[in-house]
């Protein structure tokens, strides 16, 4: 897994996301972060390969190494802890649109791309971030309006493979997390309803993000990747909320319950 992200105020989200996909069973994951974040990586786990880029945040100067990163790759992970740059946009919509390597596309990256841009990926926004995501994709306001708001789990899925066509024909999933993740594809949907109010802490969305990534490099199947990911993620969760009696634990205390678990 290429795991590509991080900002000086964002270093957790691409540690976790990294540790993640490392624990789930990914033979190697390689960071390629602003250099400070990469070396306090470093200094946080032994078990993650950082390669350092110069300057605080990622911006398209950064681009011609990343590509050849992804080259020498299975999956590709973007997005967690990124930030919201304008530069660093570019940059995440420059790669995501320019390869069709398997990838993962989370947080921040989310918010930088539309319809067009994807293909091969596991998108995973929450909620807001995938009003952003239509917005980009220049879908009208009311039809937004109405996806987002939509209760009914059926209808949502309806209307969300009616919208996105073009999304789902590019080979691409939309795990959409919430109360219940709806996981989608061209052809399939799952429902997960593993996990409780202690997954909207920050961080449980980029242990999610590893998750599918580490899946993704060892069985290259976009969908069960992303409803195992939603399922274990779920999982963890819940095994926590008992361990902690209540809704106390963090993220990182899921990275050290993924290895407890059998991925079978």
């Amino acid at each position: 897994v290429l795991a590509v992200g991080g900002s000086e105020d964002l270093v957790g989200a691409l540690t976790l996301a990294s540790l993640a996909a490392a624990r789930s069973g990914a033979d190697l994951v390689i960071i390629f972060a602003p250099e400070k974040v990469a070396w306090a990586i470093n200094k946080y786990s032994p078990d993650l390969i950082t390669k350092k880029a110069k300057g605080k945040i990622l911006t398209l100067k950064h681009y011609k190494i990343i590509k050849e990163l992804i080259k020498k790759n299975d999956t590709l992970l973007i997005g967690n802890g990124i930030g919201i740059n304008t530069k660093t946009k570019k940059l995440c919509k420059k790669i995501i649109s320019s390869t069709n390597k398997l990838k993962v596309i989370d947080a921040d990256a989310i918010k930088a791309i539309s319809i067009k841009d994807c293909e091969n990926s596991i998108i995973t926004p929450h909620s807001k971030e995938f009003e952003i995501f239509l917005k980009n994709s220049k879908i009208k306001s009311d039809l937004i309006k109405k996806i987002i708001n939509q209760k009914n789990i059926e209808l949502k899925t309806k209307l969300i493979k009616k919208t996105l066509k073009q999304f789902f024909d590019n080979n691409n999933i939309l795990l959409l997390k919430g109360k219940t993740d709806i996981i989608i594809s061209k052809n399939k949907i799952a429902i997960n309803k593993t996990g409780n109010a202690g997954l909207t802490r920050g961080g449980t969305g980029d242990i999610l993000a590893g998750l599918c990534a580490g899946f993704l490099s060892q069985n290259k199947d976009l969908f069960q990747s992303a409803a195992n990911a939603a399922y274990f993620n779920g999982l963890i969760g819940d095994i926590l909320l008992k361990k902690k009696k209540g809704i106390s634990y963090l993220a990182s205390d899921m990275v050290g319950e993924i290895k407890r678990l059998k991925f079978s």
